[in-house]
């Protein structure tokens, strides 16, 4: 029962999504519910129940579903806020695609969607741990370590990043917060030991200055790296910027040159490695002279 309704709650929010700023009427609602594959009983929405869920989906997701009282069309209130990313929007991406593919099952091989294999088995265990703010035993192996470790760590977020979840949690052996990858965990179980998230955490504010997983305050500073991409590579930076300090500041015929402000971590020159020829680090010189030293060494690789 609960799994109906929680389907039924983000259906209901979708349908009103996808409606955008004209919004949709109660009998535009019923209409498409009545081919909804969740309407098992081919039944209609009540008005009632729509109200019902409506007031549950405020209070469980904080969401509002406002009435426009002159056209009788529904919107989301916080639109603007779901755009900006976070879980709600990821639920609600997640169950649209999901949903559309039920509904359309005879597209189900011809909609691929790439594979986040790493750590599945402890993600849950983890973001429980979260929840009820418990420490957790990590049995946990680097690719720099030959044989793995056990600890207690504090688990303070996730984040996926290229395929991989990762875990900041605060350690105490260490007095700092660190980050794991959840593919090199062996084991992990919470304990019944409570721990207190500091006020002041801000999951989304302690990466902003970082590209991926990487944030590494103590050898990396925040500075401005510019760089150049040529031709059509620039709509590819365009349309999915790296850093949402991105910004394009010079544009010609041939190139552009987008600006950075962030760490430039293993991560981030990772990143740049992807495009080869097709752009060139201006500044930092640091970061300059490493891809000058890598395209030296490439060169004497393939001259034989």
């Amino acid at each position: 029962m609960a799994a109906t309704l929680f389907n039924r709650y983000i259906w209901l929010v979708d349908n009103i999504l996808r409606a955008g700023e004209r919004g949709i009427t109660l009998e535009e609602i019923n209409r498409r519910w009545v081919r909804s594959q969740y309407n098992e009983t081919d039944e209609n929405y009540p008005e009632r129940s729509f109200h019902r869920h409506k007031n549950a989906i405020k209070e469980m997701f904080d969401i509002d579903i406002k009435c426009d009282k002159h056209t009788g069309c529904y919107t989301i209130a916080n639109a603007d806020d779901m755009n900006q990313g976070g879980v709600r929007t990821w639920l609600l991406n997640t169950f649209a695609v999901n949903n559309l593919i039920n509904e359309s099952h005879l597209l189900k091989r011809r909609i691929l969607f790439e594979e986040i294999p790493s750590g599945q088995h402890f993600l849950t265990t983890i973001i429980e741990a979260m929840r009820d703010s418990l420490t957790i035993m990590l049995t946990y192996q680097s690719f720099n370590s030959n044989k793995p470790n056990t600890f207690e760590v504090h688990p303070y977020c996730v984040k996926v990043f290229k395929q991989r979840w990762y875990m900041v949690a605060y350690s105490p052996y260490y007095n700092d917060l660190r980050i794991y990858a959840l593919d090199r965990i062996l084991a992990v179980e919470s304990t019944e030991t409570h721990f207190k998230l500091p006020k002041n955490f801000d999951a989304k504010e302690y990466f902003a200055d970082a590209f991926g997983a990487i944030v590494d305050k103590k050898n990396y500073k925040v500075e401005r790296v510019e760089v150049k991409v040529m031709g059509s590579q620039r709509e590819y930076f365009r349309t999915l910027p790296l850093h949402p300090s991105q910004y394009e500041n010079e544009t010609t015929d041939d190139y552009s040159v987008f600006t950075f402000r962030l760490r430039p971590t293993f991560d981030f020159v990772q990143e740049l490695r992807r495009y080869g020829s097709e752009i060139e680090v201006l500044s930092p010189q640091w970061l300059r002279n490493i891809f000058i030293k890598e395209a030296a060494m490439l060169t004497e690789i393939y001259k034989g």
